[in-house]
């Protein structure tokens, strides 16, 4: 009997955000993988699993997955992680697939997913949805994300002034992702808007290493991967 595969988000980064059913589907599991940093440090998912459950428990399995945009090269590893978990499926294990947030939302789960589903088709699949970064962030600013008829747009933040701009003006409330390599570009978005009050910036929103950064120091401060952008005008 072919175990079950789990996409489970573990959370903004607390803990204690993680959901009751994602416990139990962790708790059930045989293995809990998870994406793994090339250096051997831990991942941001790993951390938070951590507070729980210990390689002593389960057996934690890392999936290195390359920052690169080489199709090639993520094709090729993509397969590999699958190859590696299907290992552990066929002999009926269940396999949990932690990722930061939530699966469905930006995550690399989505695409492991995807190759586990055209490579094995038989294989059963359920997800929990976890608690994503713009709902901790909001949470943590005491700021609503939308009200009434107002419009929320989730964008991942690139190096295209009109299209930021424009998204901007269309929107109540725009959560940007990765905003890291386009800090400056967003930032002079905002001062021509006049709105650069309207704007929160928040990295490793509810974990112990959160940090709500003040919107004027920006210029000078080299912004980790997991940080975003909140606008609300």
């Amino acid at each position: 009997m072919i175990g079950t595969l789990y996409g489970i988000g573990v959370g903004p980064g607390d803990p204690e955000l993680l959901t009751v059913k994602a416990f139990r589907r962790l708790k059930e599991a045989h293995v809990i993988a998870y994406p793994k940093k090339a250096n051997g440090s831990k991942s941001y998912a790993q951390q938070i699993v951590d507070a729980y459950f210990s390689p002593k428990e389960k057996q934690m399995l890392g999936l290195v997955f390359p920052m690169t945009k080489d199709e090639n090269v993520l094709r090729e590893k993509w397969n590999e992680t699958v190859e590696t978990v299907w290992t552990y499926l066929r002999e009926g294990k269940h396999v949990a697939f932690v990722t930061e947030g939530d699966p469905l939302l930006y995550s690399t789960w989505i695409h492991f997913m995807r190759t586990m589903q055209m490579k094995y088709p038989d294989v059963s699949i359920e997800i929990v949805p976890g608690i994503s970064s713009m709902n901790g962030a909001a949470a943590r600013l005491q700021l609503p994300l939308a009200d009434g008829d107002e419009t929320v747009a989730i964008v991942p933040a690139r190096d295209d002034y009109y299209a930021m701009k424009k998204v901007i003006e269309t929107h109540d409330c725009v959560i940007f992702f990765k905003v890291a390599k386009v800090m400056s570009l967003l930032l002079a978005i905002l001062r021509e808007m006049n709105i650069t009050n309207k704007a929160a910036v928040v990295t490793k929103v509810t974990s112990h290493e959160e940090v709500i950064w003040n919107i004027e120091q920006l210029e000078q401060v080299s912004l980790p991967y997991l940080t975003l952008m909140v606008v609300r005008k």
